[in-house]
């Protein structure tokens, strides 16, 4: 017999490719070039990702001429959708000149802007992306402590490099990993009580976020920062995503200061951006008037990136965090209650979410690892027809951009997709009992 939730996401993909003729042919041209047809593999959907023409606000544009609402936030790089104060930033940088091969003062200016920020953080070094800042402080950890192994968690994403979920391992830097369970306290004391002093760091997300917006409790965050310190370990925290929680990151809402802090995405406000930073103790080993290691980067102060990363810490102030983290609390609510019928749950902190098809809760990755991802995309697929853009991993990133009226309608087809579906689900949650 044919599996009825096959026959739905045929139906789905069907009709997607009856939408999307241009996209279907922009993506077999660009297959020529590209494996994939892409070179950033988490844009790639079946049976071919959606291409976009232009943007306005929080609304995009598909090459074959459909609106939809940008819910994504080019996962959670475009925290500020696309603002007037960036064009003009980047308009005041083509005006003066750009490729200097030099310094320029807006580097500094955004530097002291980020450290304002941070209280863990007194000097910090840019890079291209959150990726090579991540790989950069762990090695920076290394170099410091004068260990080799490095604790991280399954289900997290530092970077290309460094991700923890399956079919990574192939690109993973061969480091000495140790994997644990995240939110494991237990696991953890245990690691540390085996070999503590081998341990050079470890390496946390205040939330996974490819992992699927799960939240750290305070106590596991807590925890490891205790046995860093009794060990005389490094506690690397990679705030690439949630320092967006408020002015401080996540560090300041659990009330835990890293060794390392790692950021990325927004603060760039589109551009390429990464940043790694701590006390001036571990920062001073990049110190060249000391003998510090050499760290390159023909981009790392380009001088678009830095132009414009002083105009955004400058619009990211507590009251615009507060109030957008504020409505995505609100969000995740509303989206709970809405996928009751269809059994599924949202987890997330702030204005970063990811929907389940799982009842929850989700505390661990492994609690999600074995969900039916054809949930997922049938999820993807009915909510781009309705004119809703995610990831097809049913990840969600709101900006500044979205509107209220935007909100009301994304909540609404999120529960014509519950109601639709609400008898398959409770057939198949059967069938698995």
């Amino acid at each position: 017999m044919t599996d009825p939730l096959d026959v739905a996401l045929s139906d789905a993909t069907r009709r997607y490719r009856e939408r999307n003729p241009t996209s279907a042919r922009l993506a077999s041209a660009a297959a020529e070039v590209m494996p994939g047809g892409n070179t950033r593999s988490v844009l790639h959907t079946e049976p071919f990702g959606v291409r976009i023409d232009g943007a306005e606000g929080a609304v995009l544009t598909t090459v074959d001429g459909d609106h939809v609402v940008d819910l994504l936030g080019d996962y959670s790089a475009g925290l500020l959708g696309r603002r007037s104060e960036v064009a003009e930033a980047v308009r005041g940088v083509l005006d003066r000149g750009w490729g200097y091969g030099a310094m320029s003062e807006p580097e500094t200016d955004f530097a002291h802007a980020v450290v304002e920020r941070f209280a863990s953080v007194d000097q910090l070094r840019f890079t291209n992306s959150g990726s090579e800042a991540d790989l950069m402080a762990v090695l920076t950890a290394r170099h410091v402590t004068g260990r080799d192994r490095v604790v991280v968690f399954e289900g997290a994403y530092h970077g290309g490099p460094m991700t923890f979920l399956p079919g990574s391992e192939p690109l993973r830097v061969p480091f000495d990993f140790t994997v644990l369970p995240y939110n494991d306290i237990a696991a953890v004391e245990a690691e540390f009580a085996r070999g503590g002093h081998e341990i050079a760091c470890v390496l946390v997300e205040p939330m996974l976020g490819a992992g699927g917006c799960i939240p750290a409790s305070p106590e596991f965050l807590s925890t490891l920062r205790s046995l860093t310190r009794a060990h005389g370990s490094l506690l690397v925290m990679d705030e690439v995503m949630t320092s967006r929680l408020a002015v401080g990151g996540a560090q300041q809402v659990h009330g835990v200061d890293a060794d390392l802090t790692v950021l990325g995405k927004y603060f760039g406000g589109g551009f390429s951006f990464g940043a790694f930073g701590g006390p001036r103790h571990v920062m001073e080993a990049f110190d060249p008037g000391r003998g510090g290691l050499t760290h390159g980067g023909t981009f790392n102060n380009n001088a678009f990136t830095m132009a414009v990363g002083a105009v955004v810490t400058g619009l990211l102030d507590a009251d615009t965090l507060a109030r957008l983290n504020g409505r995505g609390d609100r969000l995740r609510a509303q989206l709970n209650e809405a996928l009751a019928p269809v059994g599924f749950c949202v987890t997330g902190a702030g204005s970063l979410m990811t929907i389940h098809p799982a009842p929850g809760p989700v505390e661990q990755w492994s609690d999600v690892a074995g969900v039916d991802p054809r949930w997922r995309r049938l999820l993807f697929h009915d909510l781009l027809a309705g004119g809703y853009y995610i990831a097809e991993r049913g990840y969600l990133a709101l900006s500044l951009a979205v509107t209220e009226e935007h909100l009301t309608g994304f909540v609404a087809a999120v529960r014509a997709f519950a109601d639709e579906y609400a008898d398959l689900a409770a057939a198949r949650t059967a069938d698995a009992r």
